[in-house]
């Protein structure tokens, strides 16, 4: 078996959100210093080949509407941003999980996303966009909920340093999501996200910290875990926890940010051939292949969006709009349960 031993580093960002897009240069700016010092400060141990961004570390959706995310904030992918990070990965020979951006696509108009990519020396592997949007408050839209949409939901790499797959911030408190790409050969699971308190890395709403370390035993996977740490005055209603962390395929933390707002990086190792040798000989606590998905009748119905023959609805998202739909769900759910 081939040796595949490498650090990882979770960095965590405290800058300002941009309003118009030019604004984003100065994020992007920051973000490749911070690759440099992780690399550097990784050198004289465990070479880092992959870097990892929070949620919003681009642009965070801080307009209302999605007419407004698609006038002074979205941009199509690739660009200017993802092209320097590409640039940045061939520089040191690594693999970049890019913050999101909210991102317009041609194929879809009227419709923005929050997406991240994962950025290799030779270009982008794949784009992720989120598929649970953090409802009521995100009006981006779900790639679920766009009627004719044929891209695959949860991509996995196949990479020199282990298969890698990623979903953002909400999508991780839906167990489905993280299993979906451990089905599709995940090894290391990526979580680019903005939680904020209380939900943070700090008892006793550590959320942050228990969903990380479940989806990590439950999926035999590395977690490798970046979250926003800016400060109150940077991103308000919230204030940002930070704790950016890496956890192991048995739940165990390799190594955690200190809790609370401001930049910072956490450097830890991830050893893909230990896992390799653990999936292939485990038998107890192999909950993937112990999976019995016929059990769950619950997934046999549709639960959110209800209105999935309404796709021009979906596409126009609003606060109003989603609490709606929710609403909805919520009365389909009672009656199941009666």
């Amino acid at each position: 078996m081939q040796h595949i031993r490498y650090s990882v580093a979770a960095c965590q960002t405290d800058l300002p959100n941009p309003l118009e897009r030019r604004m984003m240069r100065a994020n992007t700016e920051r973000m490749l210093s911070m690759i440099d010092s992780a690399v550097a400060g990784a050198a004289p141990f465990l070479p880092v080949r992959l870097v990892v961004f929070p949620e919003f570390a681009h642009a965070a959706p801080v307009f209302p509407t999605v007419a407004e995310l698609l006038e002074k904030l979205a941009l199509e992918i690739p660009n200017e941003h993802t092209d320097r990070l590409e640039q940045k990965a061939r520089e040191h020979n690594l693999y970049i999980q890019s913050g999101t951006m909210l991102e317009a696509d041609a194929n879809y108009p009227g419709v923005v996303f929050n997406t991240t990519c994962l950025i290799a020396p030779e270009g982008i592997l794949y784009k992720y966009r989120k598929v649970n949007p953090w409802i009521p408050y995100e009006v981006h839209a779900s790639p679920h909920d766009i009627e004719g949409y044929d891209e695959p939901l949860f991509p996995v790499a196949d990479t020199a340093i282990g298969k890698i797959g990623c979903a953002i911030c909400y999508d991780w408190l839906f167990p489905e999501a993280l299993r979906q790409l451990a089905a599709n050969g995940a090894e290391v699971l990526i979580r680019v996200s903005a939680y904020m308190d209380p939900w943070g890395a700090t008892a006793p709403m550590d959320w942050w910290t228990v969903m990380n370390r479940a989806r990590a035993i439950e999926n035999l996977a590395y977690v490798v875990a970046a979250n926003q740490g800016a400060s109150l005055k940077m991103y308000p209603p919230y204030s940002w926890p930070g704790g950016s962390m890496v956890v192991d395929f048995d739940g165990r933390l390799l190594a955690q940010a200190s809790p609370g707002p401001g930049e910072r990086i956490v450097v830890a190792p991830v050893d893909i051939s230990a896992l390799r040798h653990e999936r292939q000989t485990r038998i107890g606590h192999n909950m993937l292949a112990h999976l019995r998905t016929e059990a769950y009748p619950v997934y046999h119905t549709h639960r959110y969006p209800p209105h999935l023959e309404e796709p021009d609805k979906a596409a126009k998202l609003s606060y109003e709009r989603n609490n709606e739909l929710i609403e909805k769900a919520k009365r389909e759910l009672a009656k199941g349960s009666e």
